[in-house]
């Protein structure tokens, strides 16, 4: 079958076109034959060996897939190397899904849905008529953010983004307007996967028990320490989030995965997704993530 590989860290240009051995399936495990794989940020940093260390080399990245199964289901599942024609996966980490959903939405509702998801809900503690600001507002998560804040009780959803059509788009998906710092008046509740300076303007745009959730460093620079002298000053927090040690905790990824569902059936979420690159072209897809070139959900198909 064909995947994507890596035999080195580096950049997009470490991902090539192989040939390899279909995977087989070992006792509790599902073979998937792939209908389209997801790309995130975590991908990335695999590539650049940020996750990974020189052991787990050569790497076929991928960390989430819709498929179908050898008996015919068609599901959502979380895998291990994502980026090929055909990928195994625990029977427990299937999730079947209607034969009408667009492959990239469901995809959008894995990793970037339930990350927006917990974000506000276990993270941010969002309470009811709070004024939530999303960063990168465009993104994977921050489409989806702007969408669950409103469903979650905000009072004001504020984006922020780098260029105008970006800024539209957020607008077009329910934020109450497009935002840039200094904040004409303080946030209750910012979400930042960028770091570096943005995340210094957010930390002086917090209302008083405020709450800058921090979930990425886009921006690829170092943060800024933290003095808690200034969190008391300012009476606001600081709070750390990763999706994957989040998931281990009972009842947070299947109740928060079956709303995201219901939520996109009934039309009231609507996930975002970029126009899909062949498999063949993952290195383009990393290449213009980086850049900021896409919006919403980034999506191979083989």
């Amino acid at each position: 079958m064909i995947a994507i590989r890596f035999d080195r860290f580096g950049g997009p240009e470490v991902l090539t076109v192989v040939d390899v051995p279909r995977p087989r399936p070992r006792p509790g495990e599902v073979l998937i034959t792939v209908e389209a794989a997801g790309v995130n940020f975590a991908d990335i940093h695999q590539v650049d060996g940020s996750y990974l260390d020189a052991g787990a080399l050569p790497h076929i990245p991928g960390s989430e897939v819709v498929g179908r199964t050898e008996d015919g289901r068609r599901v959502l599942a979380r895998v291990s190397h994502g980026y090929a024609q055909q990928a195994v996966a625990k029977e427990s980490a299937l999730t079947e899904i209607p034969e009408d959903l667009d492959a990239g939405a469901a995809l959008a509702l894995l990793v970037q849905g339930l990350t927006a998801w917990h974000l506000l809900r276990t993270a941010a503690r969002i309470r009811a008529g709070e004024t939530v600001v999303v960063h990168s507002a465009a993104g994977g998560v921050g489409t989806l953010a702007v969408q669950l804040a409103g469903q979650f009780g905000a009072g004001r959803v504020w984006a922020q983004a780098s260029t105008p059509g970006k800024r539209r788009l957020a607008l077009d998906l329910g934020a109450d307007a497009a935002v840039g710092y200094p904040l004409a008046e303080r946030a209750d509740v910012i979400l930042d996967a960028v770091g570096g300076e943005l995340f210094d303007s957010a930390l002086d745009s917090l209302a008083p028990g405020g709450r800058l959730v921090s979930y990425g460093n886009s921006a690829r620079t170092g943060f800024t320490p933290v003095d808690p002298a200034r969190l008391g000053r300012l009476n606001a927090a600081v709070v750390g989030f990763w999706l994957r040690p989040t998931l281990a905790a009972p009842g947070a990824f299947t109740g928060p995965l079956r709303e995201l569902l219901s939520l996109t059936a009934h039309g009231s979420l609507k996930p975002v997704v970029h126009p899909p690159y062949p498999l063949a072209e993952a290195r383009r897809a990393h290449e213009d993530l980086l850049a900021r070139r896409t919006a919403g959900k980034v999506v191979l198909r083989p």
